[in-house]
């Protein structure tokens, strides 16, 4: 998951006194380095603005280039004076700085998007930028879902105005005068026809926030390596080339168009042709996983009402060994996205709310193709890895997200499912329905917009055992536990879920990183100065599918509090794990008197706690209370029972 951009910073007073120009108040004149502060601070922000706001027509690979050069193209040479554009709705006023790259941003992909004259030379942001360039990659921001899909297509039937006018709505957060405002001091002419054409479209503006239209986050594939060495070669003899490509056009087979949305195929290898072809798929028995020694994704049956449609299954194969330009690709970070090494194991090919999807597994990775049912143009491929998954890691893919709700298909072992909300241990399982291994829809926690306050999972029944797994924004959902590392338990249960409640929003720190558990250790409980109670000390430590990458939130909770605060952080590093179970940390912590405290703890085994730097003190045992001041910082460091010394989390 990449993090988003905060919003701008106010503005000093000193700059609220602005003057009247041509186009609209003026605020006061501007500083190139003030300029450039602010275009590197707010630079993601500013690039989501250009590349919404650009025509979509040239690809999505040209577009964030583009979004990119007119980014970078926006500050300005020399000292320079902006309109006065009120900031969010919230009656902040925006730093100048900001105020004026972000009109220059605006005004530059609104140019990107008019049409090209005869007399008149092109304009600057009308031509192809010549940096940033990169050679040999296609560039494009990650796949969203259905929702993300449906914006974008409403966004390109708009005029440039009317696409600039929505985005600023949303991703801004202007009222409609900022809009009017900043579109006026961009050159449009006709700005309440703009609004109206942004009215059009459905107020989705969370969906903005997406990594569909981050040109931040990107995907990075090669071009097609055998196209471009065609091309050298017909550079150097032209004549040869012709005869090549005469010749590729003549090869036996079905062709290039029962490939749908891959890329053209330019050779001919006896075992990439065996691992594209449909009737060599692994189809696995329904029973097989009864008497099998294994029971993971190897022993999935083949499930679906769409298996026999070979020239689905084709399409699949293909836009998987060579995804096409138009293709959005996907994977959890540390998954490989090259072809089949041979013909995979098929799960599941059906048709699901409004798309045809195919389930594939290799052994090492689950790859999702889905198509809409209309045709194969937007297809998408996602891919993730799920080597070493076991039976609690083989439980459920996610089938495809729609309007706010996912679908699953379950392992064959599983006999019940239900959703349940994490954050509310006292409300009751909703049953869901299960119909060949496919879940009715149940809400995503990845989609919801704005505060948290709930956070859905899904609980699914085998036998005896009943397990708790959530949607991270992934294709295999992440599984839930409990208990102290090397000896976690499912968080299925009263006990456990009520251990889960106050610390289930924090799940939303670690969507879209390829996580494959996530366990919650409460390691120590601690008396408050003033006698108010205890408070709680969890640890939630996410593992990954591929080893490396763990996060590990120390949180802390007062008595009666609804949920944890996050007192530190750490990535990549064994504290809290199965390698190595303890953990120190702490939080300053103001009492109800207004006295302000330095509260740490270690885990079990602790034997001294001290504190160095802003606050100096040491306590025997695994708990610390200092006396502070607001602000103060320090440094932990406990001793272990073993002599072995461990710093605190940061």
């Amino acid at each position: 998951m990449q993090p988003q951009d905060v919003a701008p910073r106010p503005a000093p007073s000193s700059a609220s006194a602005s003057q009247t120009g041509p186009a609209g108040p003026v605020g006061p004149a501007v500083d190139v380095e003030q300029a450039e502060a602010a275009l590197v601070e707010h630079y993601p922000r500013l690039a989501r603005l250009a590349y919404l706001v650009l025509p979509p027509g040239p690809g999505r690979g040209r577009r964030v280039l583009a979004a990119h050069a007119l980014t970078q193209r926006a500050l300005p040479r020399n000292r320079t004076t902006t309109a006065v554009i009120p900031a969010q709705s919230t009656g902040r006023e925006v730093d100048p700085g900001y105020a004026l790259v972000r009109l220059r941003v605006v005004r530059t992909a609104l140019e990107a998007g008019l049409p090209l004259r005869r007399r008149a030379w092109p304009r600057r942001s009308q031509l192809p930028p010549l940096l940033p360039h990169v050679r040999g990659l296609k560039l494009f921001p990650r796949s969203g879902g259905a929702d993300e899909l449906a914006l974008d297509q409403a966004l390109s039937a708009l005029s440039g105005p009317g696409r600039a006018a929505y985005v600023l709505r949303g991703l801004e957060r202007l009222p409609d005068d900022g809009v009017r405002q900043l579109l006026g001091a961009a050159g449009v002419a006709d700005v309440d026809a703009a609004l109206r054409e942004a009215d059009g479209v459905p107020g989705q503006y969370a969906l903005l926030g997406s990594p569909e239209f981050d040109p931040c986050s990107l995907q990075a594939r090669p071009t097609d390596l055998l196209r471009r060495r065609q091309h050298t070669k017909a550079a150097l003899v032209a004549g040869a080339a012709l005869v090549v490509c005469g010749a590729l056009l003549g090869l036996p087979g079905d062709g290039w168009g029962p490939d749908g949305a891959a890329a053209p195929s330019y050779a001919q290898n006896p075992a990439a042709e065996a691992a594209l072809d449909p009737a060599r798929l692994t189809k696995v028995a329904p029973a097989a996983w009864e008497t099998s020694a294994r029971t993971d994704f190897s022993v999935w049956p083949a499930r679906g009402d769409l298996t026999g449609d070979e020239k689905l299954l084709r399409r699949a194969l293909a836009v998987w060994a060579r995804p096409g330009e138009s293709v959005g690709v996907s994977a959890t970070p540390g998954t490989p996205t090259g072809g089949p090494a041979g013909p995979p194991q098929l799960l599941y090919a059906g048709a699901v709310d409004n798309a045809r999807v195919v389930i594939l597994h290799d052994g090492l990775r689950v790859v999702r193709y889905a198509e809409p049912k209309d045709g194969s143009a937007g297809a998408a491929l996602d891919f993730a890895r799920t080597d070493g998954a076991g039976r609690a890691g083989a439980t459920a893919v996610v089938l495809g997200r729609a309007d706010g709700n996912v679908r699953y298909l379950t392992a064959p072992w599983v006999t019940k499912a239900a959703g349940r909300d994490l954050a509310d241990p006292d409300a009751d399982a909703r049953d869901l329905t299960l119909t060949d291994g496919v879940t009715s829809p149940v809400a995503s926690p990845v989609q919801q917009s704005g505060a948290c306050t709930s956070w859905n999972v899904l609980e699914l029944t085998d036998g005896s055992d009943t397990r708790v797994v959530t949607d991270l924004g992934e294709l295999v959902p992440a599984r839930l536990t409990t208990g102290h590392p090397g000896s976690v338990k499912d968080a299925s249960g009263e006990k456990a879920l009520g251990a889960w409640a106050p610390y289930a929003c924090s799940l939303g720190a670690v969507r879209g990183q390829g996580v494959r558990s996530v366990n919650a250790w409460e390691f120590a409980s601690q008396p408050l100065p003033d006698g108010t109670g205890s408070g709680a000390w969890v640890c939630t430590r996410a593992e990954t599918w591929r080893g490396e990458g763990a996060k590990v939130l120390a949180q802390f909770r007062t008595p009666g509090g609804a949920r944890g605060a996050v007192a530190a952080k750490a990535q990549d590093v064994p504290a809290c794990g199965e390698r190595d179970p303890h953990v120190l940390a702490g939080v300053l912590w103001k009492s109800e008197g207004g006295h302000w405290y330095l509260l740490a703890a270690g885990s079990r085994g602790t034997e001294s706690v001290e504190a160095t730097g802003g606050i100096t003190d040491a306590a025997d045992g695994n708990l610390l209370t200092a006396k502070a001041e607001q602000g103060a910082q320090a440094e932990l460091k406990g001793t272990l029972e073993n002599g072995r010394t461990i710093s605190g989390l940061r």
